[in-house]
């Protein structure tokens, strides 16, 4: 099944999406909105998935054409949102890059960080960032939605809470990296809010790009128009279930986490990456410099995750960078 979450109040209005993402019907009748899905799902999946069946067959009476411009994050808001790095290329560059020292167990103990999850960017909303000298950046992403998870879950116990898969820009600005990183306590001012793209689907609907628990998926990401990278996701180190479970070693999750596989990586250099800051690691080591600054007002990022046939089952991120004004630290989105 796929879902979207259509503007307008607070928590937007849930949408299922059909097959080939060119039709959607209000899932009116069924939940209101994606979270009451998620915390309802043993009493509303089968209608959910009939009403998804009838759209798919043409039969929905109701349908309207289905537009990415009109959708806001599939959770324009969370109980909760967790980043890992699970991808060990990637975590190892940017050891270099903050000039930290080696993370004990790295390769065995997944690396998290709690973000914000108060205020999700939907697929094409402009990206409101205070100064270009943050250092600007974006972080092509996987993750999963879970229902209830109980402390102390099994890596593969874990895997059975998985209920929608997802492709997230995790925004960074690296000028408040180095700080954080070495205080002790984690990103803060390093991570505004987060961009998803518009649609949700339950693992099946990836088909057999859904394997160990992990997206095995190329996500193409474009800089103004260039190429950047198309690193595949299936490179992860940790499975989304051993990721959940770390999440869940001390505590309860919530109906509705979200958990971040971290940037997308290849150890394969023809691969690109999928952010700036991996790209300069990469120029350091390889040409002894750095080429390629972060980005700037106007700029424009894509990232599509695609199968063998082209499709896009996630649908697009397509978002621009633009200077905050007054009012956009002052807004609360209705």
């Amino acid at each position: 099944m796929k879902f979207a979450t259509l503007r307008g109040q607070r928590d937007g209005a849930l949408l299922v999406v059909s097959r080939d993402l060119r039709h959607a019907v209000e899932a009116t009748g069924i939940a209101g909105t994606l979270l009451e899905a998620i915390e309802r799902w043993p009493q509303v999946a089968r209608q959910l998935q009939a009403r998804y069946e009838e759209l798919n067959a043409g039969r929905a009476a109701d349908a309207f054409a289905f537009d990415s411009r009109m959708c806001a994050a599939p959770l324009p808001r969370g109980p909760q949102w967790c980043d890992g790095s699970a991808f060990l290329s990637h975590g190892r560059l940017m050891e270099r890059a903050f000039s930290t020292p080696p993370i004990p167990e790295f390769d065995t103990v997944p690396v998290m960080y709690q973000g914000a999850s108060d205020d999700f960017l939907g697929p094409t909303d402009d990206v409101p960032l205070p100064d270009e000298r943050d250092g600007i950046d974006f972080e092509g992403e996987f993750g999963v939605i879970v229902d209830a998870v109980p402390m102390g879950v099994s890596a593969t116990d874990a895997i059975k809470h998985i209920r929608l898969v997802v492709q997230i820009n995790d925004w960074s600005l690296r000028g408040f990296g180095p700080r954080e990183m070495k205080s002790g306590f984690g990103f803060l001012q390093a991570k505004p809010s987060t961009s998803f793209a518009p649609v949700a689907l339950t693992p099946d609907g990836l088909g057999t790009a859904w394997r160990d628990a992990r997206v095995h998926l190329r996500l193409h990401v474009d800089w103004n128009g260039r190429w950047f990278g198309h690193p595949c996701g299936s490179e992860m180190n940790f499975s989304f279930g051993d990721l959940i479970a770390h999440a869940a070693r001390t505590r309860r999750l919530a109906a509705g986490t979200i958990i971040g596989s971290g940037t997308v990586s290849n150890v394969a250099r023809t691969a690109g990456s999928a952010c700036i800051a991996e790209r300069r690691v990469i120029e350091i080591l390889d040409e002894g410099q750095v080429k390629t600054g972060f980005m700037h007002f106007g700029d424009r990022v894509s990232m599509t995750a695609r199968n063998a046939e082209g499709e896009t089952p996630f649908g697009a991120i397509d978002q621009r960078v633009v200077q905050a004004r007054p009012a956009d630290a002052e807004e609360v989105r209705p």
